[in-house]
């Protein structure tokens, strides 16, 4: 266990906690950061405060990190669908039902075991337990990712989604007729006070800040394929707001309604994906189909005119 401690100045008074720590731990991502802060590992004057906590002049900040937990992950020879590839990062097609780190319950066939064991260079920000892995998808939705090779692309890719200028679309189906053709949300998400293992949308102050874009794509009896925009990038986000507006995505074991089509995890896939390359800077676009699982059940709804 290693404590670290800083003080304060006047010129980074004002300052929110997290873009403070950003400022003085190197390699450490700001998602890292807030992860450390929500678990209480930062204090401040010997309180624990939000992410977004504005600092003032001669106050402590107090860090607390703790020793990596040793892990025995082995690489798996597990097949990659690789849609781009170059020294600094990978774009990566990351199939439904793969989990893409190791867990408590989960120690083998994740995508970190498939990279481990195809790619012989990863980021080490994120820890042993995630290498290379920037953003996350969850189990059960599909689509593009983004793996970074080495520290350098990691924190400039990690910065451009918290900075919202990396694009990341997805395509759901969701249940029901979606009255406006578009829309965005805005709330807070934190763990459900129902149930914990689920994500529900807070009062203010109570979860993190959670914004999302929607258009309607394409309207079924009874169901509508609609395009999400990710502004902020919290855990279940799309699934939770979809929730939350009335449309839960179809397939959905956590959040949805019962509707199964003889299939088995929501219909949630991550479409297309937009960043500038952290070395060259030059602007990047990858889009993928929609799984063969997705489009047979599309062909099985009736449109409406």
């Amino acid at each position: 266990m290693e404590t670290k401690e800083f003080l304060v100045k006047k010129e980074d008074s004002k300052k929110r906690l997290d873009m403070f720590l950003m400022s003085k731990l190197e390699n450490t991502s700001r998602n890292h950061i807030q992860n450390l802060i929500e678990k209480n590992q930062v204090l401040v004057d010997q309180k624990a405060v939000k992410c977004g906590f504005k600092l003032k002049e001669n106050q402590k900040v107090v860090i607390t990190l703790f020793d990596p937990i040793k892990t025995d992950l082995l690489p798996e020879k597990i097949p990659l669908d690789i849609v781009f590839e170059d020294d600094d990062l990978l774009v990566l097609n990351k199939a439904q039902g793969m989990v893409v780190h190791p867990a408590s319950s989960v120690h083998s066939g994740t995508l970190v075991n498939a990279l481990l064991g195809s790619i012989k260079n990863l980021s080490g920000i994120n820890g042993e337990l995630r290498p290379g892995i920037v953003h996350r998808l969850d189990k059960d939705t599909s689509g593009l990712m983004l793996v970074a090779k080495n520290d350098f692309a990691h924190k400039s890719l990690a910065k451009q989604i918290s900075e919202k200028t990396c694009l990341r679309c997805y395509w759901a189906l969701v249940c029901g007729n979606v009255k406006k053709d578009e829309g965005i949300i805005e709330n807070y998400i934190g763990r459900s006070k129902k149930d914990r293992k689920k994500m529900d949308v807070l009062n203010d102050g109570e979860g993190r800040l959670a914004i999302s874009t929607y258009k309607v794509l394409k309207r079924y009896s009874g169901y509508t394929l609609m395009e999400w925009v990710l502004k902020t990038g919290r855990t279940h986000q799309i699934r939770v707001h979809a929730k939350h507006i009335g449309h839960p995505i179809v397939c959905d074991p956590v959040y949805g309604s019962g509707e199964k089509f003889g299939h088995i995890g929501q219909l949630l896939h991550s479409k297309r994906i937009k960043f500038s390359h952290p070395r060259t800077l030059k602007t990047m676009e990858f889009e993928t189909n929609l799984p063969s699982y997705f489009e047979d059940i599309l062909k099985k709804l009736k449109p409406i005119s």
